[in-house]
């Protein structure tokens, strides 16, 4: 019992219901076919609900008990588990509620906890309230569930054309219900049932809310409707006692208080009509046999007995009319019945039809119709009804012709007894009928209004002629030769028969009923027949009179005479009594047959224009001259009112149209021109102020507005009254303004509702003449016109004057505003008022102006500023924002923002006010107003979210609907209009600055930080229904089935702008926070919504690419954050969902997706061995991007001139809102129109209907470019947003949710499939950039991807290939990137440019990684090296070559064309291309072409042109670095192309040297200490000196690379190099000079001295050319006098303590990349050092081979320089005095050769360290990793934030860095050493062997002139030249004495130490050690020589 006893918060009384319904709904009505399954399950469940309809689960005991506990005890509640204590109101409540439905208490309790979850739908509403709603709405759901299965039956009326088996199942359904007593059970339910009763209950417990709530109460009475309809579309005939029962009630129904029947018991007796209907027999369909056997009237005796004994009954009902009409019905079956053979077995019964028809008559049976069912306000709803009582009226006039013709045969009686009793004055007979009367008024009623365009009426009509017309195919219209059925003949002879011989008394009722049947363009056309025939037809009808009555001659004859008789008095105006004088010769009874006739004439003329222009036309009538002239006499107001809606009726023509302005002018009917002497005016606006106003009632005005508003529409004439008065419409919109509007709230009215007939009258003509005015610069100058010889002022046009009136504090705008305020507080009473429709109307108007004014105010006000006219506006906007004179408020946008709480009742109204608000929201220092207005008062502001939530909530809004469509479909596409509209102003206010509309609507903070919002779900902490709850209830309705979010189908670009906004919220930092927390917690937006990508909408394909767009923005940017904030777990849902290609679980049969996903981990991808893979998310998405675009083709056009219609297209082209830029299709329109229109002459007029074809043509093609625009806009943006999902998901992703390989694998995926699209023949051109850009992230990230991969040492031996992506899949790539490259062609340069970047990254992966050099490869043989198997990177460089080599030249052509000109970028990566091609390419192929085809030498030749801008670049603020990138990329594709000696001969030939040497950027070495202070605080524009060093290295590093290469043409290379360093000699001089030795400095000098060592290399022979040697000499000149300088502070600098002096210095300068920096300037130094003793060697050996004739560079002076610690002047202390003139001394080369040793070993124990580290780099200890990551990683803090396999593969790769930059110290220390030696060996051999000492007192200066007379005597150079040597013997003895304690044993043993670990190896073999020897041996030999 417990269990059953729990209570369900979804309430059993209404979820479950609703859910019924919604099944229901979409199984039948929306023919979802996933619903019919659940049709069957929800039905068996809900049967028992069906039949005992209304009853509600009784009242107990022990509910009671439980639910009082529940407060302390708590309570169980379904899905919840335990049980939850409720607060004692809420059972309180609860009780009050089951006493006040008699509902069990359970069941109350559950409809208020539904109630209290509902709250938020219904703001202002207690829980208690809605719960009363939801009861009353469960109760319309069974009933609306239970109609629409009757309706879904097969019936003889309707059927809904559902599938068989649905159609079987429904009606079997219903068959059982109807078995089971469901007909008994309505009528007791309409008995017990009162919808006062219920209110007044209600009331009485306090179960009313505000006027709204009120409102829904309707509920009760659309329950009772529907539960009746049920049994009226039911429709096979009730049973025997069904029927029974349904009569028995009618019997007791009662009228309401105006005569008519209410809705409910309307249906009833429809019900019983249908019942006892019969006339589907005639109809003769293909299934009539079956409905005949299915007739209980032929197949049952009995049941025709009963409702035939029943309805003969003497006894009265309660309603005689209701009794007649159904006696009526059963008469006209019967008849029928009696026609069939059948019918004679019921033969007693058919024969009392004729008794029951007098029986009903004798009931005035056709005024009970009239009174009782046509006054029924549901009457007109419902089309069923509407031909149910067609085919009774019709029935009865075919079936019973005798009882008409005595019906007519009476009404002649009558009247001859009226005309008698008339002519002697007495008494009017008792006994009159007015049956006929009743029956011709009836028609005229019921036919008049058909509100379906069914035109019943024209069955009345027979067609006497054949009517081949193309504008009447009517029932039988179209066949000449078919005779019309029996029933129509029948039927037009009574309309023609009663038309004879017409008793006056039937006059009137005929007109009305020919009115009635004439309400429709062919009856219309019929009875214009029918009037013209009947006229006199024969010659001797002289007076005109004869002839019939009815009939247009009779009419407007009388017409005539009326006027004629009136023209004769007519009063003379300036008479003071004018007024109307009695009535001259006309009845009131006349008065009413002319108002009838009038009306008759309007109805005819307004459907028919054939119609309209014959009787216009009609030379002896002229109808509009007489109705003017009756118009100008004294006629009642009444009567001027009906002639001015007929003229109005004949305005409608434009040709008359345009004649009856001029006619309505001339006839002054309003007074536009004042005769001169005239003291009174006259003409209408007297009547309006003197008779009208007086009456209190406006026929007279209102007919009058009519007609201008007819008018207006048709034509307005710019010249009207020219001549007498300023020409122009002016007057007449005075009139309007100020004598019919302005004045209209202060009128008093007889009939209320008159007022604001009259409002709504003169606003609709304001409204149409301000819908066609565009403002034109001629409207703000002031034209002047002559006016009877004076030149007046002219009038603007009307639509100018309205406007300026709404651009003005004017009367006028303060009404309409007014008129809006006074709109709005009358719907919020929510109670009927006369006149509602009109002021509703009214309102529209009024919207609509203010709409109209707001969207031309821009181009108005732009105008009126270049016209400088003295006009006086203000923007519409700030004039809203005026003070309300009635609530002293600036509310006026808020009353127009409150008729968006009335959308449901008046969604046209809403449409506008969204619309104006969405216009001022384009304001932003308005919107910051509108949120405080909006905030000010807390009632205001939940209604104003409640009615934008109302508005986005609305079910009934539909897209697409078209505007032909009925008025509900109408309807249903402006309330989706009005969402698009608050979309728009939302995604408008939320790009505008804080706070904003937007924020407040959508419930985020606008009193605080909008980042401090908590967004909660309506109802949590009393959060308020948001417009952003209403947009994700619209986006989530059917994310839980298959199909997806219903709305992507329904309402694509409704969906697109939901997904829009959302994207904005969460791309815009304030708001992002909040919005993402609230989508991912309580919402699981974007999963739901992923999961059902990709949207496919064939009918609307932009939409739904926009709708993925925003989708997949938004989904980018979840993924970012979710990664920042390390929520693993959500980003790795997302990830799987968008990369998996394994089926995830599908959708379970409830909806609910299987737990298995969420669970299951990424890395469960890719199994090679499952069974099915689907395709990856990302992948089906790219599938639904269509790249191919059809282009619309080329006008073809035989008028207009091509190329002037594209530059008017091109003019009227504009930005919209979206972004695209799309022709102006209207504008263009009225362009071209103007333009026919301009031509003159007939030939012109005949070209016509060709010319505007062609111009339909133009717009047709315009309207396709713009589709295609739009189109191509949506692919590229779905495209790139695409991209950026993918990039996010490379790259912001933490990169271990994506294993390795099978990154590798979603990559390749990605990439091939893009290019597939890209590549196909008919791929657009637009979106290639954006592809191009997306294969660039996708190859970088492959490319990055194997190589972490290989890093960290996997893969390398699969033998897939290459990594874990075979090497297949890498050619695939190339060779699709290769196709891509050719297929752009010649443009798409920029495009290219992406392209050459993947390119060199895919390149890139078959680069071979930088290995550690462990000093101990070189030990392998060479055979070794060269039959080592081919590596996995040379054989996949190999393969890729041989694949580019496959394109052949044209691959080439492309690349080589871009690296020469064209965009930057585009030249600077392909010139980088071509080096790497160059760089792999063996065969040279490449190179040949470069050289061969001429793009080389072009290339060398830019060099030159390069020379300006460079030297633009180094000015202390250099305008662009563009030049100098270039420059380094064509500098880096030259040194490539040098480096083989093929191509170093090409570029010398190529004239490179001389080139460079006309450069004279080189000599414009920057002033380094000026431009400290210009340095970019940034860092990135680098300082002067540092891009002066950019660009000379460069050049510097190409010099050495072609000296290196040019060994066998070594002269002609070295002596161009040597010819530009002479050429450059100041520069080079002042950069050896250098005083401050940073980084760039070193640089400098280590490329500078290995040029020069280089330029002097022992290859070349000097004497033989004379030429060389003499440059060679010219550059010693210059070199030696400072060589000494140089040499001293070089060496002195580079080694010992100054050296670390200087690496301290560059740590402080530059802390963050201290230790690279510091590495990098030990190379430098240490080169230096190398380059200048390799110069030194190299001198040695020029001058000669032996050592007694070789030049001496170094003084004999052995002293070394200061110990390690002194600092430079202890080192120029130590030295001789002269030291800085003259050579440098032996000591110094000493000193060099021993600091060089020990910084030897130094570098060989770092070396030896950092390999050790490397072979054990898993055991390192975390911080020393850090401290080796520390140099990699940019930023604070920065190593903490990556991961641990990522921090090894860096320390990896610094220790890589650390042992390769040893190993090339160590190799330039052993060389140093090596040189050393030798210079050393030379010298010693040379000063102690070889040279003769002098005496010191010889020479001042001993050393310069030993050097000058050796170098400058160059003849000389070879002979021994002793007797110039100027060495004393005592720098030889000190020489000696030096060396010997210098080069001691500890030394030696060092040298032989650095040969046995290292030269072994590397260099020559026992080099050190053969020199060690000699030196040694040199110094021993001279030792002893001294003893001796």
């Amino acid at each position: 019992m417990a269990a059953q006893m729990a209570v369900n918060s979804g309430a059993s009384l209404w979820g479950p219901l609703k859910e019924l319904w919604e099944t229901v709904d979409g199984a039948v009505l929306r023919r979802q076919p996933e619903s019919v399954h659940l049709l069957d399950l929800q039905l068996k469940k809900h049967k028992p609900s069906f039949l005992s309809l209304f009853k509600n689960p009784p009242k107990s005991a022990e509910q009671r008990e439980k639910v009082r506990k529940a407060s302390t005890e708590g309570i169980a509640i379904q899905g919840q588990q335990g049980s939850r204590l409720l607060p004692e109101q809420l059972l309180t409540e609860a009780f009050i509620l089951s006493d006040l439905f008699d509902i069990g208490e359970l069941a109350a309790l559950e409809l208020l906890l539904a109630g209290e979850q509902q709250q938020p739908h219904f703001p202002g509403l207690t829980r208690g309230l809605v719960a009363v709603l939801l009861y009353w709405d469960g109760k319309l759901c069974v009933a609306n569930s239970l109609r629409t299965l009757i309706q879904s039956r097969h019936g003889k009326t309707f059927t809904l054309d559902l599938s068989g088996e649905l159609v079987a199942f429904t009606t079997r359904f219903t068959d059982e219900l109807m078995s089971q007593g469901l007909t008994k059970r309505i009528l007791t339910l309409v008995s017990e049932i009162s919808v006062t009763r219920e209110f007044e209950r209600l009331q009485k417990e306090r179960g009313l809310g505000n006027e709204k709530h009120r409102k829904e109460k309707d509920v009760v009475e659309e329950y009772t409707e529907d539960s009746i309809n049920s049994l009226f579309s039911y429709q096979s005939p009730l049973s025997k006692d069904d029927t029974l029962a349904l009569i028995g009630h009618l019997e007791t129904v009662t009228a309401q208080a105006d005569g008519s029947l209410d809705s409910v018991n309307m249906a009833l007796v429809m019900a019983l009509l249908y019942c006892l209907d019969v006339s589907f027999i005639e109809q003769g369909t293909e299934d009539r046999e079956d409905l005949l056997q299915a007739l209980p009237l032929l197949t049952e005796r009995q049941y025709v007995a009963a409702v035939h004994s029943r309805l003969m009954d003497g006894q009265s009902w309660k309603l005689p009319g209701l009794q007649a009409v159904c006696r009526l019905a059963w008469a006209l079956s019967l008849r029928v019945l009696s026609q069939l053979p059948q019918g004679s077995a019921l033969v007693e019964f058919t024969e009392a039809d004729e008794a029951l028809a007098d029986q009903a008559l004798l009931g005035d049976v056709f005024l009970f119709m009239k009174e009782g069912m046509l006054g029924c306000e549901t009457f007109a709803q419902e089309e069923f009804y509407i031909r149910r009582l067609h085919s009774l009226i019709t029935d009865f006039l075919a079936l019973m012709p005798m009882k008409v013709k005595q019906l007519r045969n009476r009404a002649d009686e009558d009247a001859r007894l009226v005309h008698m009793s008339l002519q002697m004055d007495s008494e009017l007979p008792s006994s009159l009928r007015k049956d006929l009367d009743h029956l011709m008024i009836l028609i005229g009623e019921f036919y008049s209004r058909d509100p379906f365009g069914l035109e019943l009426g024209l069955e009345f009509w027979c067609p006497t002629e054949s009517l081949q017309h193309t504008s009447l195919q009517g029932s039988y219209l179209g066949m000449a030769l078919q005779r019309p059925p029996h029933k129509q003949v029948v039927l037009s002879k009574f309309v023609r028969q009663m038309g004879d011989l017409l008793p006056s008394t039937l006059y009137i009722s005929y007109l009305r009923m020919l009115k009635g049947l004439a309400n429709g363009p062919q009856c219309a056309h019929y009875c214009f027949s029918l009037l013209k025939t009947n006229g006199a037809t024969h010659s001797d009808n002289i007076q005109g009179v004869s002839g019939s009555p009815v009939s247009w001659e009779h009419f407007f004859h009388s017409l005539m005479l009326y006027h004629e008789n009136l023209r004769r008095d007519l009063p003379n105006p300036d008479a003071a009594h004018y007024r109307h004088p009695p009535l001259r010769g006309i009845t009131q009874r006349e008065l009413e047959g002319l108002t009838s006739f009038l009306q008759l004439l309007t109805t005819i003329i307004t459907w028919s224009e054939n119609a309209r222009l014959a009787l216009c036309e009609h030379p002896q009538w002229t109808p509009v001259v007489v109705m003017l002239g009756l118009l100008q006499c004294s006629v009642p107001p009444v009567l001027k009112a009906e002639l001015l809606h007929c003229l109005a009726a004949f305005g409608k023509s434009p040709e008359i149209a345009a004649s009856l302005w001029q006619s309505l002018e001339y006839t002054q009917i309003l007074q536009t021109v004042r005769a001169p002497g005239q003291r009174q005016a006259a003409g209408i606006e007297v009547e309006l102020n003197e008779i009208e106003s007086s009456c209190e009632e406006y026929p007279l005005t209102r007919g009058f507005c009519h007609l201008i508003s007819t008018l207006v529409e048709s034509s307005l004439p710019v010249n009207l009254g020219a001549g007498l008065r300023v020409p122009g419409f002016q007057p007449y919109l005075n009139f309007l303004r100020d004598s019919v509007f302005l004045p209209f709230p202060t009128r008093a009215y007889r009939r209320p509702a008159e007022k604001w007939e009259v409002a709504d009258s003169a606003l609709e003509v304001f409204h149409k003449l301000l819908r066609d005015y565009e403002p034109q610069p001629s409207d703000f100058v002031q034209e002047m016109v002559e006016l009877q010889g004076e030149q007046v002022p002219a009038h603007k046009p009307p639509g100018h004057s309205i406007m300026f009136h709404l651009l003005n504090d004017s009367p006028m705008l303060a009404l309409c505003l007014s008129l809006l305020e006074e709109g709005v507080r009358q719907l919020d009473t929510y109670a009927p008022f006369p006149g509602k429709k009109h002021l509703e109307s009214a309102v529209l108007h009024c919207l609509c102006l203010l709409d109209l004014a707001l969207q031309k105010e821009v181009v108005f006000m732009d105008l009126l500023r270049e016209s400088q006219a003295s006009l006086l506006v203000s923007p519409l906007e700030q004039l809203l924002q005026g003070v309300s004179p009635q609530t002293r408020r600036a509310d006026h946008i808020v009353s127009i923002a409150r008729y968006l709480y009335h959308s449901s009742s008046n969604p046209e109204a809403a449409f506008q006010s969204a619309k104006i608000l969405r216009r001022i929201a384009n304001y932003p220092n308005i919107q910051i107003r509108l949120v405080g207005d909006f905030t000010h008062d807390q009632a205001v502001s939940d209604k104003l979210m409640a009615g934008f939530v109302e508005c986005l909530d609305n079910e009934e809004a539909e897209e697409g609907a078209e505007k032909g469509d009925d008025q509900q479909k109408k309807v249903a596409r402006i309330r989706h209009e009005t969402q698009i509209h608050i979309l728009n102003l939302l995604i408008t206010s939320l790009e505008l600055k804080t706070p904003n509309l937007a924020l407040y609507l959508l419930g985020y903070e606008v009193k605080k930080p909008v980042s401090s919002t908590n967004l909660q779900d309506p109802g949590v902490l009393g959060c308020p229904r948001s417009c952003l709850h209403a947009i994700l209830s619209l986006l989530q309705r059917g994310t839980e089935k298959r199909s997806g979010p219903v709305l992507t189908q329904q309402a694509p670009h409704l969906a697109e702008l939901c997904y829009q906004v959302i994207y904005q919220l969460c791309a815009c930092p304030d708001t992002s926070g909040p919005t993402m927390r609230y989508l991912r917690t309580s919402q699981d937006f974007l999963f739901s919504h992923l999961q059902h990508l990709p949207f496919i909408l064939p009918s609307n394909q932009i939409a739904a690419l926009s709708q993925m767009s925003w989708l997949m923005k938004t989904a980018a940017i979840e993924l970012r954050v979710t990664s920042l904030n390390r929520q693993r777990s959500h980003t790795q849902r997302l990830v799987s969902l968008l990369l998996d290609d394994q089926p995830h679980t599908q959708h379970t049969a409830d909806g609910e997706s299987g737990m298995e996903e969420e669970t299951r981990s990424v890395s469960g991808f890719l199994h090679f061995d499952t069974v099915s893979k689907v395709r990856r998310k990302l992948l089906s998405v790219l599938d639904a991007i269509d790249f191919s675009q059809d282009m619309p083709e080329l006008l073809q056009l035989d008028f207009f001139e091509r190329t002037q219609i594209e530059q008017v297209i091109s003019n009227c082209e504009h930005v919209n809102e979206q972004g695209h830029t799309v022709c102006n299709v209207k504008l263009l329109h009225r362009v071209l129109v103007a333009e026919v229109n301009a031509l003159q002459g007939m030939a012109a007029i005949g070209q016509r209907p060709l010319l505007m074809e062609e111009v339909n043509s133009i717009l047709q093609q315009v309207v396709d470019r713009n589709r295609v625009r739009r189109s191509l806009s949506a692919k590229r943006h779905a495209l790139q947003s695409w991209r950026s999902l993918v990039e996010t998901l490379l790259t912001a992703c933490p990169a271990d949710l994506i294993p390795a390989d099978d990154r590798q694998l979603i990559i390749r995926d990605l990439l091939l499939d893009l290019h597939d699209k890209v590549l196909s023949e008919d791929a657009a051109g637009e979106l290639m950039p954006i592809v191009a850009g997306a294969v660039f992230t996708l190859t970088a990230h492959l490319s990055q991807s194997v190589l972490s991969e290989q890093q960290q040492g996997v893969g390398l031996e699969a033998s897939s290939g290459f990594a874990s992506i075979a090497n297949s899949a890498l050619h695939l790539i190339l060779r699709k990137l290769l196709d891509f490259i050719l297929c752009t062609g010649g443009g798409y340069q920029r495009l290219r440019a992406h392209l050459y970047g993947s390119l060199l990254y895919y390149l890139q992966i078959a680069q071979k990684p930088e290995e550690p050099d462990t000093l101990q490869t070189a030990g392998k043989a060479m055979w070794e090296r060269l039959t080592a198997p081919e590596d996995g990177f040379s054989k996949l460089q190999r393969e890729n070559l041989a694949i580019i080599e496959s394109y052949g030249k044209s691959l080439m052509e492309v690349v080589c064309r871009d690296a020469c000109d064209g965009h930057e970028i585009s030249r600077m990566l392909a010139l980088a291309v071509l080096d790497r091609i160059l760089s792999i390419d063996r065969q040279n192929q490449w190179l040949v072409y470069v050289c061969n085809s001429g793009y080389l030498r072009s290339l060398v030749e830019s060099l030159r042109q390069d020379d300006a801008a460079l030297q633009s670049l180094l000015t202390p603020q250099p305008p662009l670095l563009k030049p100098l990138y270039i420059y380094e990329s064509k500098m880096a594709l030259l040194t490539r192309v040098a480096k083989t000696g093929q191509g170093a001969v090409e570029l010398l030939r190529c004239g490179l040297v001389a080139q460079l040497m006309e450069c004279q950027v080189f000599d414009m070495v920057p002033d380094s200490d000026a431009h400290r202070v210009m340095r970019d605080p940034s860092g990135f524009i680098p300082s002067p000196m540092d891009r002066y060093r950019q660009i000379l290295l460069p050049t510097l590093r190409l010099f050495q690379v072609i000296l290196t290469s040019t060994t066998m043409n070594h002269q002609q290379g070295a002596a161009q190099v040597l010819q530009w360093l002479i050429v450059h000699a100041d520069t080079i001089q002042a950069l050896l000079r250098c005083h401050e030795l940073s980084m760039g400095a070193l640089q400098e000098l280590s490329l500078l001295t290995g040029i020069i060592s280089k330029t002097a290399l022992p290859g070349t022979n000097i004497n033989k050319h004379t030429k060389l040697k003499q440059t060679l000499l010219l550059l010693c000149l210059i070199f030696f006098p400072f060589h000494s300088r140089l040499c001293l502070s070089l060496l002195s600098c580079l080694v010992g303590s100054e050296r670390e002096r200087l690496l301290k210095q560059a740590e402080i300068s530059a802390p963050g990349d201290s230790a690279e920096r510091r590495e990098e300037m030990e190379v430098a130094m240490q080169q230096v050092c190398a380059n200048i003793m390799e110069y030194c060697q190299t001198l040695l050996l020029q001058s000669s081979t032996q050592a007694q004739f070789s030049i001496c560079l170094f003084s004999p002076s052995g002293s070394e320089p200061a110990g390690r610690d002194g600092g430079r002047a202890d080192l120029s202390s130590t030295l001789p005095s002269m030291a800085y003139s003259r050579a440098p001394s032996l000591g110094l080369v000493l000193y060099l050769l021993k600091n060089s040793a020990a910084d030897f070993f130094r570098f060989h124990q770092s070396h030896r360290q950092s390999l050790s580290k490397l072979q054990s780099l898993d055991q390192l200890p975390p911080e020393e990793l850090k401290e080796l990551c520390q140099g990699l990683v940019s930023g604070p803090g920065g190593v903490e934030k990556i991961s641990s396999v990522q921090r090894s593969l860096l320390a990896k790769r610094r220790l890589v860095q650390l042992i390769n930059n040893r190993a090339k110290l160590l190799a330039l220390c052993s060389y140093v050493i090596e040189t050393c030696l030798f210079v050393l060996w030379r010298h010693l051999e040379y000063y102690l062997l070889h040279c003769t000492p002098t005496d010191p007192k010889d020479s001042l200066l001993p050393g310069a002139s030993l050097y000058r007379s050796r170098l400058t005597d160059g003849e000389k150079i070879g002979s021994r030249g002793l007797n110039l040597s100027r060495v004393s013997q005592q720098d030889l003895d000190l020489l000696k004495s030096d060396m010997v304690a210098g080069f001691g044993e500890a030394l030696q043993r060092k040298l032989l130490e650095v040969e046995g670990l290292y030269s072994q190896v590397r260099s020559r073999y026992t080099f050190i050690q053969a020199l060690v020897r000699r030196i040694r041996g040199l110094l021993r030999l001279s030792r002893t020589s001294s003893e001796h």
